[in-house]
């Protein structure tokens, strides 16, 4: 069935075509005119029962209520102007929405409903820069909540490579990890000389891995940086060619190496023990695991939902409130930009990502609800330090599912209004008049806005550096 906003445009149409009030219509067929309102306005679907009996009573066949089209150009500009209206780059201006009422003229529609079309333009010529890795990131973004972010292709691939090491149980050891890299004929090399463009190369004419030191701190991760450079192989990735196709390696990478790490099935058993037991934590899972908060907070994203019949949001968000990623199927909205992006958007000073930075013990995981337009959320966030700054990690799930969690009997709560500005973009307005002319203060810039990303290219290892390594190594890897 076509949206509802058409739907309820051609219920409208025809109904007035036969000259009938919404009370009248309703009366024919058994429903109160308010309801019949709710429909043609968009805001209820109904039964195709009631929409068989619609039909008879205007003497019209139902495909003609079904039809895709919307029945005027009149109905078209209402629907595209009411879709304008329900965007965040609108709420965020708090204008209040204008209803295209029936003393309003078509003139008037066409410019209003021409307005927003030319400032959605603007806006998406305005970061035209990165706009082709933006949207393809919004893409895979988008299919990743299809699949409800779950890829079972690749968990059998990874359950097959840790069986043919002879991985059964327990956190997965550098050793083991060098065993599958064998079983692909390719040796691991630890060197203190890589490109500083690249966390791994692979040399594919001899067959090594080359890795930064093993003695270097957070050196746990080295694990994930070898079976991510194994994945190559294994998923049989060629170079790729845009940057979809070198955003879905990344992706593809990624989910490999933590499949290794936190196997399906021993993954799967763990969380369902702990959802049993309603006392399910990222923390525990990290820990039983051996991994980083993130890794296994990604991981439970890819799990939750196909295996434990729960929706799931995950966030990871800079101290400065920036998204740095995010993932959801549980109806959160997330802060998007004109093209759908949400990285580097800033995310409501009042959900627990960044309310969990204002904490003073940060060795455990921080619990909030967080009331919002699109229901209450319980959030679990954990916060860390990276190289430059602060960031945290936070996995979230609707109210009716905080039950299965460790943390639910808090009684922090905080409520979002977002994307309505009012809530925490705008100051307060007495604050505003008070300081307005009155202070001045100089932005912190990140340098890194100023280097533009080759014409034509993707993030990749500087070309000169890399080779220069390779043939530095060549010899060795002959010995």
């Amino acid at each position: 069935m076509q949206d509802l906003a058409t739907l309820g445009q051609r219920m409208r149409h025809f109904r007035s075509a036969a000259g009938l009030t919404l009370d009248a219509l309703g009366a024919d067929v058994g429903i109160a005119g308010s309801q019949l309102s709710l429909m043609e306005n968009g805001k209820r679907e109904p039964r195709l029962s009631l929409l068989t009996a619609i039909a008879q009573r205007l003497g019209i066949p139902l495909a003609d209520l079904l039809d895709e089209r919307p029945p005027s150009r009149r109905a078209e500009l209402e629907i595209e102007l009411e879709r304008a209206q329900s965007s965040s780059a609108y709420a965020e201006l708090g204008l209040p929405a204008v209803r295209a009422g029936k003393t309003m003229s078509d003139d008037t529609l066409e410019a209003i409903v021409g307005l927003h079309r030319e400032l959605a333009r603007r806006a998406t010529e305005a970061i035209a820069t990165p706009e082709e890795a933006r949207r393809a990131n919004t893409e895979l973004r988008q299919m990743m909540r299809e699949r409800d972010h779950f890829f079972p292709e690749i968990d059998a691939l990874a359950e097959a490579q840790l069986a043919a090491a002879g991985h059964n149980t327990g956190a997965l050891t550098h050793r083991t990890v060098s065993l599958m890299a064998e079983n692909l004929g390719l040796q691991l090399v630890h060197v203190n000389d890589l490109p500083h463009s690249a966390r791994s190369v692979t040399d594919l004419a001899n067959g090594r891995i080359y890795l930064p030191p093993a003695s270097i701190p957070g050196g746990h991760g080295l694990r994930a940086m070898a079976l991510q450079a194994m994945a190559h192989r294994v998923l049989g990735h060629s170079a790729p060619t845009s940057y979809a196709d070198f955003l879905k390696q990344r992706l593809e990478i990624n989910y490999y190496a933590a499949a290794c790490l936190m196997p399906l099935s021993q993954s799967v058993a763990f969380l369902q023990q702990a959802k049993s037991d309603r006392n399910i934590a990222v923390e525990d899972f990290r820990d039983a695991f051996g991994v980083t908060h993130e890794s296994a907070a990604l991981r439970f994203l890819n799990l939750a939902t196909v295996h434990l019949d729960i929706p799931v949001h995950f966030l990871r968000v800079g101290d400065d409130g920036a998204v740095y990623k995010a993932y959801e199927n549980d109806g959160l909205r997330l802060p998007l930009d004109v093209t759908g992006s949400t990285e580097g958007q800033p995310v409501c000073r009042y959900w627990a990502a960044r309310t969990a930075f204002a904490r003073t013990n940060r060795t455990t995981e921080f619990y909030q609800y967080t009331d919002t337009p699109e229901g209450t959320f319980f959030e679990s966030s954990q916060t860390g330090t990276g190289t430059h700054d602060e960031f945290s990690i936070t996995v979230g799930v609707p109210f009716a599912h905080a039950k299965w969690f460790r943390g639910r009997e808090t009684t922090l709560r905080e409520t979002s209004r977002c994307p309505d500005a009012n809530c925490c973009k705008k100051p307060p307005t007495e604050l505003a008049e008070h300081w307005t002319g009155r202070a001045w203060s100089s932005a912190k810039v990140h340098a890194h806005i100023f280097a533009p990303l080759p014409s034509g290219r993707f993030p990749g290892v500087d070309d000169r550096e890399l080779l220069e390594f390779l043939e530095a190594h060549a010899a060795d890897a002959s010995l």
